[in-house]
C-alpha cells in the first residue's frame, strides 16, 4: 500500500510504501519502517528502520502513528499528524497535512509541534477549527495513555 502526505495544494510532498495490517469501514492500519536517517524527536531518536503501526481514518481529522524501536520493538511513543481525513483506494491512503502535530511518549507527556506553521497556513475557517477540535481530541484521549481506536 502507498502512502503519500499531500500538502493544501494537493500535491505529494512524500510518499512511501506499508504493509496492510487491518482494513476497517473508515480506518486502515499499516506497518511501515522508517525509511530516513537517525534523526532527534522532544525525547527520542528515530532510527532507520523502527516499525510504525500507522492508523489512518476516513472519518477522523488525524492519523497516529505507534513508534517501536528497531532493535528490541520498545514502544517510543505516538506521533499524531492533524490532517484532512484520509482517502482509501485500492492500493494507496493519502492525506492533506495540516502541520500541526502532536507527540505522545509511553508515560503520556504531551508535546504540540509546528502550532507557529499551523497558524501561518492559508486555510478556511471550518478547516482551521477541525484541526483544533482534532488536537483536543487526541490530547484528552490520550491522557488515559492509550491511542483513540
Amino acid at each position: 500500500m502507498k502512502v503519500q502526505k499531500k500538502n493544501l495544494a494537493g500535491e505529494v510532498v512524500f510518499q512511501y510504501e506499508g504493509r496492510i495490517l487491518h482494513r476497517g469501514q473508515n480506518s486502515i492500519q499499516l506497518e511501515a519502517l522508517f525509511n530516513r536517517e537517525d534523526m532527534q524527536l522532544i525525547n527520542v531518536v528515530l532510527k532507520k528502520g523502527d516499525r510504525f503501526v500507522e492508523t489512518f481514518y476516513t472519518d477522523r481529522w488525524y492519523n497516529i502513528f505507534a513508534i517501536h524501536d528497531r532493535d528490541d520493538e520498545t514502544l517510543k511513543g505516538w506521533y499524531c499528524n492533524i490532517g484532512k481525513p484520509a482517502v482509501l483506494e485500492a492500493d494507496t491512503v493519502s492525506y492533506v497535512d495540516l502541520a500541526l502535530d502532536l507527540w505522545v511518549n509511553p508515560e503520556g507527556a504531551q508535546w504540540v509541534l509546528d502550532e507557529e506553521e499551523f497558524n501561518s497556513l492559508e486555510i478556511d475557517r471550518e478547516d482551521r477549527i477541525q484541526a483544533c477540535r482534532a488536537l483536543s481530541e487526541l490530547q484528552e484521549a490520550f491522557k488515559s495513555k492509550r491511542p483513540p481506536a
